[in-house]
């Protein structure tokens, strides 16, 4: 995709996580984009994802819905202030809760779509709803409550 992701307007200071993290150099690196009123990323499982023999493991979809949803989060809120994602003082959510739903197995060796529509923004609280699909089925459904972190936790740079 030629547009920059979600997450790559995150800020340095806070690019570190493991599910999302652009910094992270062992992480997963989920990337999330606009698709019209709702959100996706895709994600490569290896087959260190594993949980049982030809199947990814339940922690790891976990983690790229929470990290999925939240980003989604930071892009509702900044649509929502009418604001590019560039613009200061930047936005950022943490995970309030994570609710999943895990459907039918999610099979290793093809790519999987995460699909995220924001059903609630409410001052400071942003509600995601979000599916993991295999070759076209969905395998997992989530929601996620994500929280803005409060004015001032973000690290300024100097």
């Amino acid at each position: 995709m030629d547009q920059k992701a979600f997450q790559d307007y995150y800020p340095d200071e806070v690019s570190h996580c493991y599910g999302c993290g652009r910094l992270n150099e062992h992480g997963l690196k989920v990337k999330s984009y606009w698709d019209g009123e709702e959100t996706v990323a895709t994600f490569d499982p290896k087959p260190y994802h594993m949980a049982v023999p030809g199947y990814v493991y339940g922690g790891l979809l976990a983690s790229i819905v929470d990290c999925h949803g939240t980003g989604t989060a930071a892009a509702a809120a900044y649509r929502a202030e009418r604001r590019a994602m560039d613009t200061q003082p930047p936005i950022r959510f943490l995970t309030a809760s994570l609710h999943l739903d895990y459907i039918r197995p999610t099979p290793l060796g093809v790519p999987l779509e995460i699909r995220g529509k924001v059903k609630q923004v409410e001052g400071r609280k942003v509600v995601v709803t979000a599916t993991v699909s295999a070759n076209g089925k969905v395998c997992v459904r989530g929601e996620v409550v994500a929280v803005q972190v409060p004015e001032g936790w973000i690290p300024r740079r100097a």
